[in-house]
């Protein structure tokens, strides 16, 4: 515990230094939410791998693949990297190309630009909102361990992640966001190499029987390309197409896609994304974690003792207790910590510019009567931001003190409400010349009800259609199947009616 203790010192000083460096860099809100353009492509290419691979890839989603298998792995690993560096190839150029034109600082900011629309931007502030439960996921996955790890309660790692994250997010906005997470991402390639080896080691090391026999002899469907009895991915739908897509929705979240935002150029863009698909493969890749628990724990070390419940949340915190010895168990749980916080910096700097420049600013300039100068707009969002990253902390640290039963579902029906909602404005406005604004609004606000619609009420709804309503991958992935495929067929038809005209 000691050791914990010195290790998470020293990580929090060497952390809130680059912090610091991070606030002298900040002279404005412009370089709070999207620096100056002035970043190299491989510290962009890490911080974004590395604000990807969150608190639920590390700590979280080992527990699906500890329960459903090689179904949900194909779904958390295979789909999800296909999907996401397709989709971010796709995206990034040419959103680079138009946002440094239109000079935008956010995604919403980006959205109302493109589409000569302030209530557009509006809108997205208010969806923006969703990403709040993607927040509680991290908060919540950082107190687990933390838990674990320094032998405190879930109040006091709450107070301590949501005081320190804040507080270097509040002095150096994107800054300290990039350069803390390639710290952070340095130690995670470290931290995710070793765990990875560990498995490896188990996998050549286990005899009589074998180690894929063994997961079998426990459960002949954990091997099975299609889990039949798998709660959550138990069909081809939930397994392969659903991870696919909502990798490719990903890259539409507000920390994500506004990176191409950090650099100056498409070569820059190139790199960066390079650096992503090497680093990325690295940090899905963990997910294994959750075949290796089946080998090197005990199941009777999953179940709460104090609701005698099982604990999918705990698979790969109790997993790394097993493998390792206590020395190394607390350095890599330091990175798990440092993995969940290059997450949670990242959408704190993304939801408090968002809310400030989108939805406060245009706010006042909807019921303002003066016009306000642009500079005094700049300064008021400046404000702003910091006073909406206080709030956002007390009302993360008030939801997590009893928080959702499964906090991976939790924040993946909030997030993926967030990303469909801005999937068919980013992909009409970036592939299309002339984008109907009325058509994508209806689509995206047509997508976001269609998901929780068929999330919450889809078994009583459509209890024939053989979905896993209960997989938010599912809801989401159909969504955009039935409203964002038609939206952009619609758009491209159009826009091939407008060129002919002219």
């Amino acid at each position: 515990m000691t050791l914990a203790w010195i290790l998470f010192t020293i990580y929090m000083i060497g952390t809130s230094y680059l912090g610091w460096i991070g606030y002298k860099k900040t002279d404005g809100f412009s370089s709070f939410a999207i620096g100056k353009g002035d970043m190299s492509p491989i510290v962009v290419g890490i911080t974004l791998a590395a604000s990807t691979a969150s608190a639920a890839t590390f700590i979280i989603n080992p527990g699906f693949i500890y329960v459903d298998g090689l179904s949900a792995w194909i779904n958390m690993f295979l789909g999800t990297y296909s999907g996401f560096m397709i989709m971010l190839i796709i995206l990034s150029f040419k959103f680079r190309s138009i946002g440094e034109k239109m000079k935008a600082l956010t995604i919403p900011d980006w959205i109302g630009k493109r589409y000569q629309s302030k209530g557009f931007s509006l809108y997205f502030a208010f969806i923006n909102l969703l990403s709040f439960a993607f927040v509680v996921l991290l908060v919540g996955g950082i107190s687990i361990v933390m838990q674990k790890l320094l032998g405190v309660n879930n109040i006091t790692a709450l107070l301590i992640t949501l005081i320190f994250v804040t507080g270097y997010v509040f002095l150096g906005g994107t800054y300290a966001h990039v350069y803390t997470n390639v710290f952070q991402g340095i130690l995670m390639i470290i931290a995710s190499v070793a765990i990875l080896w560990t498995g490896i080691e188990l996998i050549m090391e286990t005899h009589n029987p074998g180690f894929w026999e063994q997961i079998s002899q426990e459960d002949v469907n954990l091997l099975k390309l299609i889990n039949p009895e798998g709660k959550l991915f138990n069909d081809f739908f939930s397994t392969y197409i659903a991870g696919f897509f909502i990798g490719a929705a990903l890259v539409c979240q507000p920390h994500i896609l506004t990176k191409a935002l950090y650099v100056k150029t498409n070569k820059d863009v190139r790199n960066y994304i390079i650096v992503v698909g090497i680093v990325l493969l690295i940090f899905l890749l963990l997910v294994s974690a959750g075949f290796f628990a089946h080998v090197a724990v005990d199941p009777a070390q999953l179940i709460d003792p104090s609701t005698g419940e099982f604990r999918q949340d705990l698979v790969m915190t109790v997993y790394l207790m097993n493998v390792f010895p206590d020395w190394s168990f607390t350095l890599v749980s330091i990175v798990l910590l440092a993995a969940a916080m290059s997450t949670l910096d990242g959408l704190l700097v993304s939801i408090s510019t968002i809310t400030a420049n989108d939805l406060v600013i245009n706010l006042i300039d909807k019921f303002s009567k003066k016009k306000m100068p642009e500079e005094q707009k700049m300064k008021l969002a400046f404000r702003a931001s910091h006073v909406v990253l206080v709030v956002i902390a007390i009302l993360v640290f008030a939801v997590n003190i009893n928080p959702p039963k499964l906090l991976g579902i939790f924040g993946q029906v909030g997030v993926y409400g967030l990303v469909l909602a801005t999937l068919a404005p980013l992909l009409v406005g970036v592939l299309l010349n002339n984008s109907p604004i009325k058509l994508v609004w209806t689509s995206s606000i047509l997508a976001v009800i269609t998901h929780f619609v068929l999330f919450f009420f889809g078994d009583e709804l459509f209890p024939d259609f053989g979905f896993t309503y209960a997989n938010p991958s599912v809801t989401a992935t159909l969504s955009i199947i039935i409203v964002i495929f038609p939206t952009l067929v619609i758009a491209w038809l159009l826009n091939k009616k407008i060129l002919k005209n002219e």
